[in-house]
């Protein structure tokens, strides 16, 4: 299995536009972020978890032409907003995305989205196949899946695991008995929004304590605002099993 991150920012994140930081100044091509994703390869099966409004840029930089499946973690916009680029890979694919969601992420989509749902359609809209997930474990194609529930403050969202590979991003919260289903990770990845406590995300205090806790062999951070300091002095600070998440990114399992 191959993860590759398209995207480890979000949308109060990098460059920002007038902003003066040395962050958003920074010459770091780990430092210029697309909002938070992942793609996952199973030998020729391909997924990603969710599509941001960077969705298209992100396929494009990636190279990805061929796509099987999408997994949603929640229903803010920045998580969904470029769910209509699907429709390229509905024409070169000649088939419906099969796509997985909470119930209550689905009426989100639907309500952003009602012509991709609506019964008669328009010719030339994306097409989905719509798979019900709650916290029960299933599968997408060859790849096995373990959700993850956590709180996005009062918002009830997903992680998932991927056989050694967890993915945890806009969580402020996990309860003792779903940390059980990240015991025993090779790699463990956990939004880190910013030094200051946050509302719905972990801060990078926390971020960092949970990857200790759980003791994976290697955590990563993303969900980065641009109000942590550059890559490179941030990493200078961190355990020496814990890194900042970067666009392109790869790790295979």
């Amino acid at each position: 299995m191959r993860i590759t991150f398209l995207g480890t920012g979000t949308s109060q994140g990098v460059p920002v536009i007038g902003c003066g930081c040395s962050t958003c100044r920074s010459e770091d091509p780990r430092d210029q972020r697309l909002r938070s994703s992942i793609l996952i390869r199973e030998n020729d099966f391909t997924l990603v978890v969710d599509t941001g409004p960077d969705f298209r840029q992100q396929m494009l930089r990636a190279g990805v032409d061929s796509l099987d499946a999408v997994l949603f973690t929640h229903e803010h916009r920045d998580h969904i907003a470029g769910l209509d680029d699907i429709r390229a890979f509905n024409f070169i694919q000649d088939q419906s995305m099969d796509i997985y969601t909470e119930k209550r992420v689905l009426k989100a989509l639907k309500k952003a989205f009602p012509y991709v749902f609506v019964e008669k359609k328009y010719p030339g809209v994306p097409r989905v196949h719509v798979h019900l997930i709650s916290t029960d474990p299933f599968r997408v194609g060859p790849v096995a899946v373990i959700p993850v529930r956590m709180l996005h403050y009062k918002l009830p969202v997903l992680g998932f695991r991927f056989g050694d590979f967890a993915y945890l991003t806009d969580g402020s919260h996990i309860a003792e008995a779903e940390k059980k289903k990240l015991q025993g990770l090779k790699y463990l990845v956990v939004n880190a929004l910013r030094r200051e406590e946050h509302i719905s995300h972990f801060n990078l205090s926390q971020a960092v304590e949970l990857i200790e806790s759980l003791g994976p062999e290697r955590g990563y951070l993303t969900h980065i605002s641009h109000q942590l300091e550059p890559v490179a002095q941030l990493e200078k600070e961190l355990p020496s099993n814990i890194a900042v998440a970067y666009d392109g990114l790869v790790l295979d399992l």
